[in-house]
């Protein structure tokens, strides 16, 4: 059953603000283009464009299934999200320029990355919106959640951002029916910002606590076949009756 506030089909939203420096341009334009290749070719669902703070630092937390989910969130929040990329895809050199025209961070997957995370917390203690996945990676075999990594809780708390969750389904499935030549139904919902408690400089146990707060935000915001490890966690159903409160 799909949670309340199923997203239904719009159109994608305009970006909030004017881009005026030659970096704002290039991102607009390569927005715009992605805008129109997702609209001919899928159908996409999204809910809570309000929620979507109109400047000020944010981080946006999300679930990942599939390779689509990064820039279906960059058309779909009315703002410039700047996200990681792993160095792997440094090589392909069309998908590299396309990639840098969006401001994305490269990151090293699977070790610590020190140059990345100075990027990702400058940009934003310069009022910036970094978009990130607690799980590290796409959740290709069961397309649920899997255990959420203590990264974006150690943003939060480094930076003093808010956290805005974000849920994105029907991507797992996206190149298969684009392989049949069917239009896939594409769905994204973005939740209420809230904060962690007095996150600061959080290591260890208390991390993990936070990032099980980031990750039940996510959950609360899919349909429940995709909250897997977090399906019957406590922290689900308290924001699920806050949202609905």
């Amino acid at each position: 059953m799909l949670p309340a506030g199923t997203p239904k089909a719009v159109y994608f939203p305009p970006m909030q603000g004017e881009s005026r420096s030659f970096e704002d341009r290039k991102y607009a334009l390569s927005r715009a283009a992605l805008s129109a290749a997702f609209h001919a070719l899928c159908r996409v669902h999204i809910a809570g464009r309000e929620n979507v703070p109109p400047q000020g630092p944010l981080l946006l937390v999300t679930n990942h299934l599939s390779r689509l989910d990064p820039p279906l969130i960059c058309v779909a929040v009315p703002r410039q999200v700047r996200v990681f990329i792993g160095q792997k895809y440094r090589k392909v050199l069309p998908l590299r320029w396309f990639v840098e025209s969006l401001d994305a961070i490269w990151v090293r997957q699977n070790e610590p990355d020190v140059p990345a995370l100075r990027l990702a917390l400058g940009h934003l203690a310069h009022g910036g919106l970094l978009g990130v996945s607690p799980e590290g990676t796409r959740s290709q075999r069961t397309h649920a959640l899997i255990p959420g990594k203590d990264g974006p809780a150690f943003l939060a708390g480094r930076s003093g951002a808010p956290i805005l969750p974000v849920a994105v389904w029907g991507t797992e499935h996206a190149f298969r029916e684009l392989g049949r030549l069917r239009r896939p139904d594409l769905y994204l919902r973005i939740g209420k910002p809230f904060r962690l408690p007095a996150a600061g400089r959080a290591r260890g146990a208390q991390l993990a606590v936070f990032t099980e707060q980031i990750m039940c935000a996510i959950a609360a915001l899919l349909p429940e076949a995709y909250r897997g490890v977090y399906a019957h966690h406590p922290g689900v159903a308290e924001r699920e009756r806050q949202m609905n409160s």
